[in-house]
């Protein structure tokens, strides 16, 4: 009697869905796809940087596709205003998620395990999107950001572009690297 329960008990925990939010299972998870891009952390000045000319704000929603570390959820929440940030990286997603509890934001933060090109991941909530992709991965990215992001919503960018067709709205160098501002809805 006890071994068909304990047989179904052991199905039904291996088919249920891992949850990112769990450092067990993160540990051991494999990321959604092969990543795109190896992960660089973007340095303390230019995240600094990016939150700034982003103009972020208590009121914010701060979404950071490719979050690696959490830094830029975290200096976001740490001005008052909400973060996301979404990994395709199990092990990025522990990371990110131990930072954000070691902070004492977690309250205001959250991160997820998802690709950032999966049409189930969403973002549409976001008033500030950033990223430090590759200028191909921006341009694939694109799209998205054009037609789900609300009008007002700033986009920023560590070093790369998101093509000839949308020049940003603003430049600017720090420690030698480009950042760069989009707002949806403006030519």
């Amino acid at each position: 009697m006890l071994a068909p329960i304990l047989t179904t008990v052991l199905a039904l925990a291996l088919a249920a869905p891992i949850v990112a939010g769990s450092p067990a299972t993160q540990a051991t998870q494999k990321p959604v796809r092969t990543p795109d891009i190896h992960w660089v952390p973007t340095p303390d000045p230019v995240v600094t940087g990016m939150l700034k000319l982003a103009g972020v704000t208590k009121g914010d929603v701060v979404y950071d596709l490719g979050c690696g570390d959490g830094k830029i959820v975290i200096a976001a929440a740490k001005l008052g205003a909400r973060g996301v940030g979404i990994d395709i990286d199990p092990q990025r997603v522990q990371e990110a998620t131990a930072n954000v509890k070691k902070a004492g934001v977690d309250g205001q933060v959250q991160i997820r395990l998802g690709d950032i090109f999966d049409p189930n991941v969403t973002f549409s909530d976001a008033t500030v999107v950033t990223v430090y992709l590759l200028s191909s991965l921006n341009e694939k990215l694109k799209p998205r950001l054009q037609k789900e992001l609300r009008p007002g919503t700033r986009v920023v960018s560590h070093a790369f572009r998101m093509g000839e067709d949308w020049p940003p709205e603003k430049t600017q160098q720090i420690e030698g690297v480009n950042i760069f501002l989009w707002t949806i809805g403006k030519r």
